[in-house]
């Protein structure tokens, strides 16, 4: 299956009749809430913050954004932030994994994923090497 063909039936998945950001007629498109994502991670003092379209390798996604926090506090600071500003802009929260403590936390906003990492965690995952064919956009360090 063609990774637009994946696609398209993952947003049918979630679309279900209803209008959800991150698909169709958003208010928002992927790029918009990838960039916001950023600001706000950076506004909660993230470190290493990477914004990589994966839209040409992979079918779940357009936007991976990667950051490291250093201490729980700061994973659970950067998570309500990007929940908030997002939220905000009428960008629904679709599913969350991981939890603050375990130095890992995933928030996926549809075509928008959100990985926030201690930096333990991060060098132990390496999403970076993992997705390596996708296009660095922004990236903080």
């Amino acid at each position: 299956m063609s990774v637009a063909r994946a696609r398209a039936s993952r947003r049918l998945c979630y679309n279900n009749g209803s209008q959800l950001s991150g698909f169709g007629e958003s208010i928002l498109k992927s790029a918009e809430i990838a960039h916001k994502a950023v600001e706000a991670a950076s506004e909660k003092q993230a470190a290493d913050i990477l914004m990589l379209d994966v839209r040409q390798v992979c079918w779940f996604a357009d936007y991976f954004v990667v950051c490291s926090a250093d201490s729980e506090r700061q994973v659970q600071a950067v998570w309500d932030g990007v929940c908030r500003v997002l939220e905000d802009n009428d960008t629904k929260l679709y599913h969350s994994e991981g939890a603050p403590d375990s130095g890992w936390v995933l928030l996926d906003f549809g075509d928008v994923i959100v990985h926030i990492f201690s930096p333990a965690q991060r060098a132990y995952y390496k999403l970076e090497e993992l997705w390596e064919k996708g296009v660095p956009v922004v990236r903080m360090q």
